[in-house]
């Protein structure tokens, strides 16, 4: 291809040259931006669908969760000695609980801030791509 280039600058004038790359380019980057639509959606319907899956999850093991704090909080009354109040149970369990809850949504908004939404393989391209632009530019300075 550069063979190609070579034989057309040689046989060409400078503003049919101009005019040439003005169009490459601009279909370059209509094509580039074509790229980075098509990977930030393919991105975000993967995000989306794992919302959904995690979100789906939570409400049937919600039900099952509450039951069993339910149970614990009767378990945990009966252990207690007969002096103290029922909601003494209650409110150990809530406490446990909220604690756990609070490191999992930790661990949860880690897990978000380390999921790479950029489209990487779209501005890899553009870096090319004005690299590209930045040779072809020092070529035609030399030939000028």
């Amino acid at each position: 291809m550069d063979e190609e280039n070579r034989s057309r600058a040689g046989t060409s004038s400078i503003g049919s040259l101009l005019s040439s790359l003005t169009q490459e380019v601009t279909s370059l980057v209509r094509k580039e931006i074509e790229l980075a639509k098509a990977e930030i959606g393919e991105k975000g319907s993967q995000a989306a669908s794992g919302v959904g899956s995690i979100a789906a999850a939570g409400a049937i093991l919600l039900s099952g969760f509450l039951v069993l704090l339910a149970a614990a909080v009767f378990g945990l009354n009966t252990v207690l000695p007969p002096q103290t109040t029922p909601w003494l149970s209650a409110l150990i369990v809530g406490g446990v609980v909220v604690i756990i809850g609070l490191i999992m949504l930790q661990s949860g908004r880690k897990k978000l801030k380390t999921q790479n939404l950029m489209p990487n393989r779209t501005m890899a391209s553009f870096r090319n791509d004005r690299e590209l632009a930045r040779q072809h530019e020092h070529r035609a300075k030399e030939q000028v």
